[in-house]
């Protein structure tokens, strides 16, 4: 029989490292507080199903209901480990019958009294595998059963149950059991079967036990089963474990601690060469790490069973932890968890553990040493970007100044001049007592005065992407807005700025944009100026004053426009060269003025006549009939006259005068608006 069931628990007092469960059921036993359905829930193999089992046998007790089973009455013996088992004690496995069917057949033969027992009780293992139809068909009875009918339930997920069910029952959640009781199980169940077993062996089967009272025991029994008439020794475990031999383990750890890189190679090639899985040698690896950090924490973590290890190899795993530091133990352990999860299922194994190997020795490697060098170097000096440019800019103009002239032999000895200082101001020279130019230091540099010859406009233009960042370091909107600003030029004081958007100007010229980009100015420059944002590029020199448009003044005839490409100048066409005729006072009876019209003013008329009778009529009037030809009496012909032919000698002037008078769109803005846009296309001016 294995061994998992053979030393199987026979009563409460029996269940080892449960007493958060089997505390509080005694007592509800002993004191014949019983309820009609539970729920014991915990990880696979912890006890659950065998203390259903216990739980039956005391209720069914001749002297029960007890904690404490008498384990004589035919109760007791048929519930008892290996028992045969009772009638009125009913084992269903949900993993196969967890149907709807399943479940009303166990509602019907639930409601049969007991054959020869107390209570008729129903262990339903894996719960959480019944179908919702299923729970649904056994809810009415565990809501109402009889008074003689028990449930108990045990599962892994009791959040998988249907919260009608789980919330009539109490519940008992097991857990796994820690190294100390697992390794008081495992020895007194050897010395029941009479087996020497090593004590380095315990912690192997522990460990692969994981904490499941069935699952060690298991492993226990296979390894007892392979032992030979000496006992199990720790060399006869190892390899049937597939656990890693300690020793690798122990050499890994200290080639790590010692940086030596050849030493933890070989150690991986020894761990192929054995045939040990590179997934489990990482594994393992991992637990000693953990073990370090336990023990370097907690120093009595062994004695506190912290740190479950076999006493000869304790002293060993204590001198292992003092050669690391806290931080560079939980990075190694951070560093194989990671690269654990890259191992599995590799196709080069090895290769990836080879690099894990080489990621550990890089780990804490050279922190103290710069560390001491970062304490002992002085703090280098912050250099600003500014003066190191000007430092350079000064270097250059050094180089390029001419060297003095070279002084007469009957000098007086002068004195002896101080090194400059860095940053210092040189002394001006005086004319009237030239002295020879001490030699200039190695290192330092002065710093570079503004030359005063210099424009103050180029100087600002040559400092302008400083100028916006000082003036964004103040006002970052205003930095955003001068993306597109140009400097024009300085005068009386004030710097101009041009911009080509009449709205960021206006916003420029503010009392909080302004005061930015004047200190900045300062700051950057030197120069206290103020500053106005134009529209346009123009600088401040003043045009000279464009002449006002007088009718009654004759300008200079400049070379006509051809076409209507290009409007007019201001001022209208210059009067041509040719006689002009004199319109009279009414176009049939002309009559002499002393002063002669210019011939765009004649155009005017005509032009004001034709849309007015074209406005009245709907027709324009038709073209001025040539000199030769008489004209007509009045102008309140309703047809049109038929358009002489061009003389070949006729001016642009007359045929502007013939396209006009024919049907066309006309104008209606007002003279504001044609001004404004010719001031834009001309001068490049934006309305604000």
């Amino acid at each position: 029989m294995a061994l998992y069931r053979k030393y199987r628990p026979a009563s409460f007092a029996e269940v080892v490292g449960q007493e958060q469960v089997t505390r509080p059921l005694s007592v509800a036993l002993d004191s014949g507080r019983i309820n009609h359905a539970y729920l014991f829930s915990g990880p696979r193999g912890c006890g659950k199903t065998s203390s259903a089992r216990i739980l039956a046998r005391s209720l069914n007790c001749v002297e029960g209901p007890t904690s404490t089973p008498c384990g004589v009455c035919p109760s007791c013996v048929s519930l008892a480990p290996g028992g045969p088992g009772n009638l009125d004690v009913t084992e269903l496995d949900a993993a196969s019958h967890n149907g709807v069917e399943d479940m009303r057949e166990l509602r019907d033969r639930a409601f049969y009294a007991p054959a020869e027992s107390r209570y008729r009780v129903f262990i339903i293992d894996e719960a959480h595998m019944i179908t919702s139809s299923g729970a649904n068909a056994l809810l009415k009875v565990v809501e109402e059963p009889p008074e003689h009918l028990i449930f108990i339930f045990a599962t892994t997920e009791p959040e998988n149950i249907l919260p009608t069910i789980r919330s009539r029952t109490h519940h008992y959640p097991f857990r796994l059991l820690t190294p100390p009781d697992m390794r008081g199980l495992l020895q007194r169940t050897c010395e029941a079967e009479g087996v020497n077993v090593d004590e380095s062996v315990f912690p192997l089967v522990i460990r692969a036990g994981g904490g499941s009272p069935r699952d060690s025991l298991s492993i226990l029994d296979q390894l007892i089963a392979g032992s030979g008439p000496n006992g199990l020794t720790y060399d006869m475990a190892l390899p049937l474990l597939g656990v890693t031999d300690s020793s690798l383990i122990d050499s890994a750890v200290e080639a790590v601690a010692t940086a030596d890189s050849a030493a933890l190679f070989t150690c991986v090639d020894n761990v192929i060469n054995a045939g040990h899985d590179p997934r489990r040698f990482a594994h393992d690896l991992l637990d000693r790490l953990r073990d370090l950090l336990v023990l370097q924490a907690v120093p009595d973590a062994m004695s506190m069973g912290l740190v479950d290890a076999p006493a000869d190899h304790q002293p060993l795993l204590t001198q292992q932890a003092q050669l690391f530091d806290g931080r560079r133990l939980s990075q190694l352990a951070a560093l194989v968890n990671d690269q654990v999860e890259e191992l599995r299922g590799a196709t080069s194994p090895r290769l990836l553990l080879e690099i894990m190997c080489a990621r550990m020795m890089l780990v804490g490697q050279g922190t103290p040493v710069a560390a001491e060098q970062a304490q002992a170097a002085p703090p280098a000096p912050a250099v600003s970007p500014k003066n190191w440019r000007a430092q350079r800019e000064a270097a250059k103009a050094a180089q390029a100044a001419p060297a003095p002239a070279p002084q007469p032999a009957p000098q007086p000895k002068p004195e002896p001049t101080p090194a400059p200082t860095p940053f210092a101001k040189p002394e001006p020279v005086q004319p009237q007592a030239p002295e020879p130019a001490p030699a200039p230091a190695p290192t330092p540099t002065p710093e570079p005065q503004p030359a005063a010859a210099e424009d103050p406009a180029a100087l600002i233009r040559a400092k302008w992407l400083d100028i916006r960042k000082a003036v964004g370091k103040q006002n970052q909107v205003a930095e955003i807005m001068l993306t597109e600003a140009k400097v024009i030029a300085v005068q009386d004081g004030e710097l101009l700025v041009g911009h080509n958007t009449g709205a960021l100007a206006e916003r420029l010229n503010a009392t909080n944009n302004n005061a930015a980009l004047v200190s900045a100015v300062k700051a950057v420059t030197g120069q206290d100026l103020r500053v106005k944002v134009q529209v346009g590029l123009q600088g401040m020199k003043r045009e000279p004053q464009r002449p006002t448009w007088k009718p009654e003044e004759k300008e200079p005839d400049p070379e006509p426009q051809r076409g209507w490409s290009a409007p007019a100048k201001l001022g209208g066409e210059p009067a041509k060269a040719e006689p002009e005729v004199q319109p009279g006072a009414s176009i049939s009876e002309p009559e002499p003025k002393p002063e002669p019209k210019k011939r765009w003013q004649e155009l005017a008329e005509r032009g004001r006549e034709a849309m007015k009778h074209s406005f009245s009529g709907g027709v324009p009037l038709p073209p001025e009939p040539s000199e030769e030809e008489p004209e007509p009496e009045e102008w309140s012909a309703p047809a049109p006259a038929p358009v002489p032919p061009a003389e070949p000698e006729s001016s642009e002037e007359e045929q502007m005068i013939e396209e006009a008078a024919g049907p066309a769109n006309y104008d209606h803005r007002d003279a504001k608006t044609i001004a404004m846009e010719m001031l834009a296309s001309e001068l490049g001016a934006r309305p604000l």
